[in-house]
């Protein structure tokens, strides 16, 4: 423990409150129950009120203990993790990467960086958090995390983006589909197939449906489902066309297991992914390197979109 008097106190005051008793705490400390009694007294002077009630068989902590105690908990909590990030900025062989990402990343590149990471750096503590954009945008700007990867940055205006990726819409479908050698398909191609489409609440449900309005398109069979994996399932069993964007495929499509149209229609925007940070955030040595590799496979990613 470094040596400052309010974390000295911290220490003392906690260990009266959880033994109910001077000597204890002193015996717990490894200290005279002089100096543990010398910082309590001085502690209620300074507050101005009395933090125990001097019982015949003990300490029982007052209405004001009880709330100092609560939040000194808190405050030791985060006090060890800024110690840890102190550890990390300095390149000690140690340190935890906080990371969030948007469930449509669970498979793919970033399992490719996590394994890089992991073969690199064994002793890293690594904690992926799987969110909706908001709710790591703002896990991010409260220092939460250190960095993630959410859709759409335009909409969290307070994160810096690091790197991004326009990612296309299309027909995902099994290889032996009767429209898998087509080069090009339209809306029109597939109207006598059923469409898997996304369903609320997921991200890309939006954009799915105001393509299929700004085209007035109506399958004359279609299957709604709010999981990707179970639309992913079917289009492997051959069962419709999803309609999706390259992210979602994206795992299936580097083992070669289903095939991705884009759709180069008008009235279609690209979702975007991006890599995100806080404004201005101390960024530790062993998360800026997961961050430059996620960087270098967000790079590849562009490439491979770019050939469709």
């Amino acid at each position: 423990m470094m040596n400052i008097t309010f974390s000295r106190f911290s220490e003392y005051f906690i260990a009266v409150a959880e033994t109910g008793s001077l000597r204890k705490a002193s015996e717990q400390l490894f200290i005279s129950v002089s100096a543990v009694h010398r910082q309590i007294t001085l502690a209620e002077e300074a507050f101005g009120i009395a933090l125990f009630e001097r019982l015949s068989n003990g300490l029982k902590l007052t209405l004001a203990g009880e709330l100092l105690y609560t939040d000194l908990l808190k405050w030791q909590k985060e006090f060890q993790r800024t110690r840890i990030r102190f550890d990390e900025i300095q390149g000690l062989s140690r340190g935890n990467v906080e990371l969030g990402l948007i469930s449509a990343l669970s498979d793919g590149f970033v399992l490719d960086s996590i394994q890089y990471m992991y073969e690199n750096y064994p002793w890293i503590n690594l904690n992926v958090c799987i969110q909706e954009s908001e709710i790591i945008s703002k896990m991010i700007s409260d220092a939460e995390l250190d960095f993630g990867i959410i859709l759409n940055p335009k909409s969290h205006t307070q994160l810096d983006v690091l790197s991004f990726v326009e990612i296309p819409l299309g027909f995902v479908m099994a290889k032996d589909h009767s429209l898998a050698r087509q080069d090009k398909l339209y809306f029109s191609d597939t109207l006598n197939f059923k469409h898997l489409i996304p369903g609320t609440p997921l991200t890309i449900y939006d954009y799915v449906h105001a393509l299929y309005k700004y085209h007035n398109v109506s399958p004359q069979q279609k299957l709604e489902c709010n999981d990707i994996r179970m639309i992913i399932s079917l289009i492997k069993k051959n069962l419709g066309i999803g309609v999706l964007s390259y992210i979602d495929a994206y795992p299936l499509l580097e083992r070669d297991e289903i095939i991705f149209k884009p759709i180069k229609e008008k009235g279609l925007y690209p979702l975007t992914i991006a890599l995100c940070v806080a404004p201005k955030r101390q960024i530790s040595r062993i998360s800026q390197i997961m961050i430059n590799h996620l960087i270098e496979q967000m790079e590849q990613l562009k490439n491979k979109v770019s050939q469709l």
